[in-house]
């Protein structure tokens, strides 16, 4: 089972899918000018509450929008990811990570516009949205089997990606430094899911934006606490990143490797492109999609420029 699930994970995080989201990324940024570094400072003001207004549609804040969109990134690929990307593209990798999470802002802000543009809102008040709602109201019927094929997909992918894998990690962690059984692990994640999904996305959204700063913050501030501690390597430590990024003398062997495996941990960590994030930003309270677009562009910056340069930087002074 577990050589399937590599095989298939290899087949779709192939050049196609890699190159697909570059290209998307960097056109997104070239189009609307660098949306994504202009509406910054406007997206920490969205964050603050500063715009919120209780009497628009939707279920949640921007920021618990964002918290619950971030909920899904971060872990999956800022921690092993990075190591991965950095043993097997060298410390250069990083470098591409970082470009990659800059452009990669453009695509979350156009995919969550739309998510948030086109969304549906049911007589409960209930909000759905989501590439699978966008491509089929801004295209025509005509495209519904590709979004009912994606409606699939996504599913199929926040089970094992979201669900198998963290789980997974997560059981491991407890078993090997704690001796707690996988199976006692899975029950216990198991009912804790189970009492914030079944309060929908506003409990998600709840849960979500109380547990994920506090996430971020501690993670965070184990890194800076490392990198005090070795103060006198942190220069290094970036001189090497920036050197290996252009040198291609990495594990991988090449230029093209490094920049490769760059790419494809940024993506895979952010999840530009991927859609995800633009069902979680639907349900957001707001008449103005481009709003939510703007709060959804600092997913991809805190998911990949903050957390996973934490990761990076900490791997690279411990010296292995």
């Amino acid at each position: 089972m577990s050589h399937l699930l590599e095989q298939f994970v290899g087949l779709v995080w192939n050049w196609p899918v890699v190159v697909l989201c570059l290209c998307g990324c960097i056109y997104f940024s070239l189009r609307l000018k660098f949306i994504q570094l202009r509406c910054f400072p406007h997206a920490i003001q969205l964050l603050k509450g500063r715009y919120d207004n209780p009497n628009e549609k939707g279920q949640i804040t921007h920021f618990q929008a964002l918290s619950a969109a971030l909920s899904g990134t971060i872990g999956l690929g800022n921690i092993a990811g990075v190591a991965i990307a950095i043993a097997l593209g060298g410390p250069g990798a990083v470098f591409w990570m970082w470009v990659v999470g800059l452009f990669g802002m453009a695509t979350k802000f156009v995919e969550c516009t739309l998510g948030t543009a086109y969304r549906t809102i049911d007589d409960k008040g209930v909000v759905h949205g989501g590439p699978m709602y966008y491509i089929k109201s801004a295209l025509g019927d005509k495209f519904k089997i590709l979004s009912n094929s994606y409606a699939i997909l996504i599913a199929l992918s926040a089970f094992g990606a979201g669900c198998l894998f963290q789980s997974n990690q997560a059981a491991a962690a407890l078993y090997q430094n704690y001796q707690i059984s996988p199976w006692l692990s899975g029950i216990v994640l198991l009912i804790l899911a189970y009492l914030v999904i079944v309060g929908g996305i506003k409990r998600i959204g709840k849960v979500a934006s109380r547990i994920v700063p506090l996430m971020c913050f501690i993670y965070i501030f184990g890194a800076i606490l490392i990198c005090i501690l070795n103060y006198e390597l942190v220069p290094s430590a970036f001189a090497i990143i920036l050197n290996d990024a252009f040198t291609g003398k990495a594990a991988a062997g090449s230029f093209i490797g490094v920049v490769i495996w760059g790419v494809r941990r940024a993506i895979f960590s952010n999840e530009a492109g991927l859609g995800s994030a633009a069902i979680a930003h639907a349900a957001v309270k707001t008449d103005y999609p481009i709003r939510e677009g703007i709060v959804a562009s600092m997913g991809p910056f805190i998911d990949t420029i903050v957390v996973c340069t934490a990761t990076a930087l900490v791997i690279i002074l411990s010296g292995n």
